[in-house]
């Protein structure tokens, strides 16, 4: 585990079956780097996304801004994509000093990479703040493929960041953590309806420190009615499918107190349904 201030990871690093301790504390030592790194450039990537901006020039910054502008929400920052970038930085680090097999958690934004034929198990929750999990999807490299990345990131109401809309949870999957952070935050912002139940507020005052002052987030929901809980996925999705298509994530999974939507990805990849 690497614990810092707001990071804290969970860093897994295999050859074959055999776990590799000693570069998965080096790659802790690197993701203290690249925390170093975005605490230097906080002022820059807390910023709105302006066209015409120069590109940063770090690497790590330039990556949480091309996540965010992938996502096509003008309304996030590039620290959208901050948890997942860094989660990359780490697993890139580790796969390409030889491992086999890397999970590197921050606090729910996953980065991970593979060699055929290693896969990995994900559980999916309904709730952000729940750790039960009711289904799990199955990833691995593609027939043929000698290696695979992927990402993960779930954002709904109770997370640790904010929210603009009404789903309990949504997890997307992308082909880099960083894009998953960023698309999960957009896709859980489209599940916004606008009806009595919702109580919202401006970001600042929920989080002085907030990245997106002036923007209305969730603070509260009373009862839904199924209408609107379809409403809300519905929403979510159409945006999911539509990042989908241009090639930025791979799918979306989405919960609204106690209703399920997703993409066909996950269809064909769950494995299991489990009991809440």
């Amino acid at each position: 585990m690497a614990e810092w201030g707001p990071m804290r990871l969970l860093i897994s690093s295999f050859v074959g079956k055999i776990p590799q301790r000693e570069m998965s504390l080096r790659a802790a030592e690197e993701a203290f780097g690249c925390l170093e790194r975005v605490a230097r450039l906080k002022a820059e990537l807390c910023g709105p996304l302006n066209i015409g901006s120069p590109a940063p020039a770090d690497p790590l910054a330039l990556k949480m801004v091309e996540s965010v502008q992938a996502t096509g929400a003008p309304d996030l920052t590039p620290m959208a994509a901050v948890a997942g970038t860094i989660a990359d930085g780490v697993a890139d680090f580790l796969f390409s000093r030889g491992m086999t097999k890397v999970i590197v958690n921050n606090g729910g934004d996953i980065a991970i990479r593979l060699m055929a034929p290693n896969s990995v198990r994900v559980g999916l929750r309904e709730k952000v703040e729940s750790e039960a999990f009711t289904r799990v999807v199955s990833l691995a490299p593609s027939p043929g493929s000698e290696s695979a990345s992927f990402g993960i990131a779930t954002s709904g109401l109770g997370g640790r960041s904010l929210t603009c809309g009404i789903a309990s949870a949504v997890t997307v999957i992308a082909r880099t953590a960083s894009k998953a952070d960023a698309a999960a935050t957009a896709v859980a912002n489209a599940s916004f309806v606008d009806c009595p139940g919702v109580v919202r507020q401006p970001a600042e005052t929920v989080d002085p420190q907030t990245d997106i002052p002036g923007v209305l987030v969730t603070v509260q929901l009373k009862s839904l009615d199924h209408k609107t809980r379809m409403e809300a996925i519905s929403g979510s999705l159409a945006l999911a499918e539509e990042l989908v298509k241009r090639g930025t994530i791979l799918g979306a999974m989405v919960a609204v107190d106690g209703e399920i939507g997703m993409t066909s990805f996950f269809e064909n990849h769950i494995m299991t349904k489990r009991s809440r």
